[in-house]
């Protein structure tokens, strides 16, 4: 089950806070945390990521950047990251990854662009593809969810002793 979800990015500060609250939209019983692979910790969102979000209807002020480490990786079921750069880096800095690190956007194969100290054009771009990758993850894991066999017995996910 796909039940914790790591989000990253560069510095954790524009794309993957945002795919952070637009996937927990999508997928309200799962566990949505972001980082970034290069974030200074404990610095605040882009004020432009967060007008933005506050348009949509999220307040992300309380957020605040952190370095994706060796915990958050073990910690998560699936990894989506914003550039194919960054799966590279966190599959080979954390072999233990391998198999559950894609791109959100892999459906477009495209990277969603860093819109950091950008234009709006490319601040509403991004925005733009990661509620679109959102929206397909969301859809992609729920149908994984239904099609998972239950135990025929209890009729859930298998006897509780295995879980």
């Amino acid at each position: 089950m796909m039940k914790r979800i790591l989000m990253v990015c560069t510095g954790n500060v524009c794309r993957s806070p945002a795919a952070q609250v637009l996937l927990s939209r999508e997928l309200p019983g799962c566990t949505i945390e972001s980082a970034g692979i290069a974030a200074i910790g404990g610095t605040a969102i882009d004020p432009v990521m967060s007008e933005l979000m506050t348009g949509r209807g999220f307040d992300l002020s309380a957020h605040r950047a952190r370095r994706i480490d060796d915990r958050t990786c073990r910690w998560a079921d699936l990894i989506l990251v914003m550039e194919t750069t960054h799966r590279h880096l966190i599959e080979r800095t954390y072999p233990m990854t391998r198999g559950r690190v894609y791109r959100l956007t892999e459906r477009y194969r495209i990277d969603v662009p860093d819109p950091y100290r950008r234009s709006r054009h490319v601040y509403d771009y991004a925005v733009k593809l990661i509620e679109h990758g959102a929206v397909d993850w969301a859809a992609r894991i729920v149908s994984l969810e239904q099609k998972r066999p239950r135990h025929p017995d209890t009729g859930a996910d298998g006897p509780a002793h295995l879980k």
